[in-house]
């Protein structure tokens, strides 16, 4: 990659981080008390496995398939008596123009802004690739302390082979194994060295109790991220034509009049078939799944397609779960001659669909 090419990626990720900042600094509603880790790196290198091992739980796809993860996935862990926060990112590749690379550019950047300490993944058995040389360029212009956590180290060899990425001139570069937990120790005591201890009150732990699940659940493309970025003010979810753009499922925190919410935007689900990328297969597992975590679920429709078999299906999945469902009818804009009847013909369409709910329809 040429001179040109990496100041120029410099600046657009600088400008994305600028962006990021002024969104986040807009919304006072959505909020991380705790210090904050940021996982980044290029594709395919074990970010969301890494993610997974230190909160403890499958919060993030994993799988061979590269640009699995896309959307900022957050969760909170506790090491040594600290507490802290940890965010999991999209692969990172900066001179990709394509909406969906140049969007997970951009909520990478975002994270990076938002985090006092990045853990930047690299592949030690790969050893350093060009678009590592460009990363590293990257994560050095934001002034952040970084963190080299050398992955897939699981041999005595390739762990000597990672110090081959001190030569990008961080202080720390540790060898780890996220699949087999290998190392995580180590690069856990970096993370929080600078954190203070944390210790967690009556107070805290009754706010938590009253914080209330939502979970935003629908077919693909029927504007479930895009609802979720109108709550929250910001750009939080990666949103294009392209269906199945979500495929994790994405937690945000937001407190509005002295009640917080933790709202779950999922991936849309198929009809079974429908489905062809493993990775796809898994995320709408694991939307059926956050259904059982989520306290009430916003059932999104499309207005202009009209109600279909799946969208019932769908809010029977969340009625199983037992959870209250809101049935969000979104694009009423798009409904081609509306008029004075327009809205009670779908709401009779609506409730033929879902017999099973016990249903208030406003408009």
């Amino acid at each position: 990659m040429s001179p040109e090419s990496v100041e120029q990626s410099e600046d657009s990720f600088s400008e994305e981080a600028r962006e990021a900042s002024v969104l986040e600094g807009s919304q006072k509603t959505s909020v991380t008390a705790l210090p904050l880790v940021a996982i980044v790196g290029r594709p395919n290198v074990g970010k969301s496995t890494l993610f997974n091992r230190i909160t403890g739980e499958r919060r993030a796809i994993t799988g061979d398939e590269p640009g699995i993860t896309r959307d900022r996935i957050y969760g909170e862990a506790e090491w040594q008596g600290r507490a802290f926060s940890i965010v999991d990112t999209g692969g990172i590749v900066p001179d990709d123009d394509a909406v969906i690379p140049a969007n997970i550019l951009k909520q990478a950047a975002s994270a990076i802004e938002e985090a006092q300490v990045l853990v930047w993944v690299v592949d030690a058995r790969k050893g350093i690739t060009p678009l590592d040389e460009e990363l590293a360029r990257l994560l050095r212009s934001t002034g952040k302390r970084v963190l080299i956590a050398a992955n897939k180290a699981d041999a005595a060899q390739i762990e000597v082979d990672a110090g081959e990425f001190f030569r990008f001139g961080f202080d720390d570069v540790i060898p780890i194994s996220a699949e087999h937990s290998n190392g995580i120790g180590d690069l856990l005591d970096a993370a929080v060295a600078n954190f203070h201890t944390v210790v967690a009150n009556e107070t805290e732990e009754k706010s938590r109790r009253r914080e209330l699940r939502l979970a935003i659940v629908g077919r693909p493309n029927v504007g479930k991220s895009s609802l979720l970025n109108r709550l929250l003010g910001e750009e939080r979810v990666i949103v294009s034509p392209i269906a199945g753009t979500t495929r994790d499922a994405v937690d945000t925190l937001l407190e509005a009049e002295g009640q917080k919410f933790r709202i779950i935007d999922t991936a849309g689900i198929r009809r079974r078939g429908k489905t062809e990328e493993m990775a796809e297969k898994l995320s709408v597992i694991m939307a059926r799944k956050n259904l059982e975590r989520a306290d009430v679920a916003i059932v999104v429709v499309d207005a202009a397609e009209g109600v279909a078999a799946l969208d019932a299906n769908i809010a029977g999945y969340a009625h199983d779960a037992g959870c209250s469902i809101i049935i969000a009818v979104n694009k009423w804009d798009a409904v081609q001659n509306k008029e004075t009847g327009t809205t009670a013909a779908f709401e009779r369409g609506l409730r033929e669909r879902m017999k099973f709910l016990d249903c208030t329809f406003n408009t």
